[in-house]
């Protein structure tokens, strides 16, 4: 069976692996093809190798193919219409799933693909963008338009998949079918990597991972630490907040108990580091899991989160995780009184890394396979 997907990812065209290209490694298994339509990337740090077939960009392993668009954002869903009709015709997909998020360009493509080629379509709602808190106009904006567009858009499509149960109620509430709507995780851990950091030596207090963004709430972690003597923190990712991040930990004097590592280049090193930290937190205001809790709960790091994307789902507030307003002072109280009871810690981490197996790597994607396959049956 062949699989299409329409991706706005822009990681593989720009030579850089992560848990994109770890999932695809592991779901070609499942595939006799994968073709992904996505947008160019403005820089390529690699150049992908020419397929054999000269038919798109090979990236490992062999049977997955990319076709990036050599024009700009806005022309996005007229290459995937026109790619996609083309790879249709000439591979024949058995299936075809849509990575969808405001300003929908991806499932607008699809829909206009779907008038040209006859094939089940799977749109994918991995968070809804701005929920439950807005960090930006932008977000704002973005929960608006997918409040007021979402039911009659997904509703064109044969099934939709999200990864928690809280983007399943609030897509019925806003009129997308309960009936097509399956929730379907999207958390693949390695247990191998898992294996490899566990007992890791602890040289920080605090991990935080993340894409710096605002939605993230790296600023009121910051701010959170600099009220804590003597608390050392460790901050994983990069992104456009990292400079100005950077500059407030200077300015407020707590460079020497911040350390940024910047992009990390593989799960192995994020393991690594996530297992380095006391205690890890998430903080984000809006998010679909987020992959790096779930990496942290399986690594035995105790936890303290919002009540955000997955969290709800997997959290029990004092049992394996802590939950936090998300606010500077709120969760400066909870990480003090976390860190001043190393038997708390131990206990949570103890019930934390019990979730393991429910996000194990291949069992997860071979559900995943098996919930597209069966759409064209």
């Amino acid at each position: 069976m062949r699989l299409l997907m329409i991706s706005g990812d822009r990681s593989l065209v720009s030579g850089k692996h992560g848990a994109f290209s770890d999932m695809l490694g592991e779901c070609a298994k499942h595939w006799e093809r994968i073709d992904i339509v996505c947008p160019s990337a403005p820089t390529p740090a690699l150049t992908p190798s020419p397929s054999p077939d000269g038919r798109g960009e090979t990236f490992f392993p062999a049977n997955v193919f990319l076709h990036s668009s050599s024009r700009g954002l806005w022309y996005q869903p007229f290459w995937i219409k026109k790619k996609g009709a083309e790879l249709v015709r000439q591979f024949h997909h058995d299936v075809m799933t849509v990575h969808e998020y405001p300003p929908f360009y991806n499932g607008i493509g699809a829909r206009l693909l779907k008038r040209v080629v006859e094939i089940p379509a799977v749109l994918e709602i991995h968070h809804i963008v701005g929920w439950p808190r807005a960090s930006s106009i932008s977000e704002w904006i973005g929960r608006w338009m997918t409040n007021i567009f979402i039911g009659s858009h997904a509703n064109q499509f044969d099934a939709v998949r999200v990864v928690n149960g809280t983007v399943k109620s609030m897509l019925t509430l806003w009129g997308v079918e309960e009936k097509k709507i399956s929730v379907v995780p999207s958390v693949y851990l390695d247990h191998a990597a898992l294996n490899i950091t566990k007992n890791q030596m602890k040289k920080f207090d605090i991990v935080f991972a993340a894409r710096l963004v605002d939605n993230k709430g790296l600023l009121e972690t910051i701010d959170a630490v600099a009220s804590l003597p003597n608390v050392t923190m460790l901050v994983i990712g990069d992104g456009p907040l990292r400079t100005a991040m950077e500059e407030k930990v200077r300015h407020l004097a707590i460079s020497d108990r911040v350390t940024f590592t910047g992009w990390l280049p593989s799960a192995l090193d994020v393991a690594r580091s996530i297992a380095s930290g006391r205690i890890f937190v998430m903080n984000s205001r809006s998010e679909g899991n987020p992959r790096s809790l779930i990496e942290a709960m399986a690594l035995g790091v105790p936890c303290i989160t919002t009540k955000v994307g997955i969290a709800p789902d997997v959290i029990r507030e004092g049992v394996n995780g802590v939950f936090t307003t998300g606010e500077a002072a709120d969760l400066a109280e909870k990480i003090r009184a976390l860190l001043s009871s190393p038997e708390q810690q131990t206990s949570l981490g103890r019930e934390a890394i019990q979730i393991t197996e429910r996000f194990e790597r291949g069992r997860l994607i071979t559900a995943y396979a098996d919930f597209l396959k069966s759409l064209s049956c």
